[in-house]
């Protein structure tokens, strides 16, 4: 069995299969997919490959393995994106709580508003209250140093 070329530009199989880093298996179903197998020629037990037919083997193997790249590109941008949405809605979930805890401090900011303007207003009634009640002691009492 040879191992070098069959014939003057033409390769074995498993050279093309080992220059593109396949299996014999691989490049023997990329053969059969590109309807080739009738067109090459046998020598002993080995098919002789011409450059025509290796460079369509290999444009094959170059398209599928762009195609792969391609594939494994837009799995990978459609699992960003997923896990952008999802980080999306966790932060949405977020935003939604913290609103939640606003409103309930805004409301608690008004009822303390009120209680303040009621003690105020009630601290200023105490005031009116004791001033009248110190005017009243005043002039009671000058009434009775009058007489």
């Amino acid at each position: 069995m040879s191992c070098g070329p069959v014939r003057e530009g033409m390769k074995t199989i498993r050279q093309i299969a080992d220059e593109i880093g396949v299996s014999k298996t691989a490049v023997n179903k990329q053969i059969a997919n590109l309807g080739l197998r009738s067109g090459l020629r046998k020598n002993g037990n080995q098919f002789a490959i011409d450059e025509h037919q290796e460079a369509l083997i290999k444009q094959a193997f170059s398209e599928k393995s762009q195609t792969e790249i391609e594939n494994q590109s837009q799995t990978k941008t459609q699992t960003e994106n997923h896990e952008v949405g999802d980080l999306v809605c966790v932060l949405q979930a977020t935003i939604d709580t913290l609103q939640g805890q606003l409103e309930v401090k805004d409301r608690q900011i008004a009822k303390l508003t009120e209680a303040l303007v009621a003690a105020q207003q009630t601290a200023a009634a105490a005031q009116a209250l004791h001033a009248g009640t110190m005017k009243q002691q005043l002039l009671s009492g000058e009434s009775g140093a009058d007489q």
